[in-house]
Formats: C-alpha cells, structure tokens, sequence
C-alpha cells in the first residue's frame, strides 16, 4: 500500500475528485480504535448520511482465518485467488483494503482506475469527475457494469443516474 499523509489529506483528495453532482453528497468515512489491540478499524462510504458500503477490520480477520484453513491444508494458489475473489464480489474488505484501493486509484490514470480488478479502484474511479460523458456514455451501452456484484453497481447506477 502507497503511504498517505494523514486520513484527512487522504479524504480530501477523494472529495475533490467526485464529480459535480456527487459532491457534498458522497462522503468517505475512516477510523481507527487506538485503545483496542491492533487498532481496529472501520471505514465506509456515504451517501447523504447513509453508508453505501462498509469495510471493517472484522473482515480482514475473516479471510485471514479462512487463508490459514488454506493452508493447514497445503492449498494451491488458485484456491487463495479464488478466496480472495469471493470476498471481493461480496463486498467483504477490510479498512485496510479501502485505504489501499484509495491510495492505489490516486495514482492512477482514471482509464486505468475504470479497467481496475479492484472494485473500489472502479468505484473510486465510476464517481470521479475525470469520467466524462462520453465515457458514461459507453459504460452505459456496454452495460458491462450490470455483471458486476450488487454493492458495485449500486455506485454506477448512482452515477449514470445524474
């Protein structure tokens, strides 16, 4: 994961990039629980006060769990992709895989942010203000978004909505 500054320089730079019509709307929410071992974690995505999308360190615990029965019994790799895969499509990600995607897609080309693996790369990416019309135009013929798990096309309807 690249290095950010603070949450709040983070959190910023996502703001900015939202398109015109999502703006004061979508907010991007993280915190930390310093007082609990490990300093869990919880972060989300909001739309007018209600989250859209929640990633909490629970879910990193989770699929760690799942990976080590993975390994107790000397799995291949193709079945940690696969793991991984699942909890991807189910929306099941940590904090930690939010702050990842948003650093990763703040480097990134908004082309390349859209032809992400990473779904909350694409999401990040569906809300920018960098995706023109022209853009929206062909993500709404394609209708590609449409074989994407609910949790991510609920941010693409939301934009191809405006």
């Amino acid at each position: 994961m690249e290095r950010y500054k603070s949450w709040q320089y983070l959190n910023k730079q996502l703001s900015e990039r939202l398109c015109e019509g999502l703006r004061g709307r979508v907010t991007y929410f993280l915190t930390r629980y310093h007082a609990v071992h490990n300093s869990y974690g919880r972060a989300a995505i909001r739309l007018d006060g209600k989250e859209l999308a929640v990633f909490t360190w629970n879910n990193g615990c989770l699929l760690e769990y799942e990976e080590h029965k993975l390994w107790e019994k000397n799995a291949p790799e193709e079945e940690y992709q696969k793991l991984n895969r699942e909890f991807a499509e189910n929306g099941v990600l940590s904090e930690w895989d939010f702050l990842s995607a948003a650093t990763e897609f703040l480097q990134m080309p908004i082309a390349d942010a859209l032809g992400s693996e990473n779904y909350l790369v694409k999401i990040f990416a569906i809300m920018d203000r960098r995706a023109g019309k022209r853009t929206l135009q062909k993500l709404t013929e394609s209708g590609e978004y449409k074989s994407y798990p609910e949790w991510v096309r609920r941010f693409y309807e939301l934009r191809l909505s405006l």
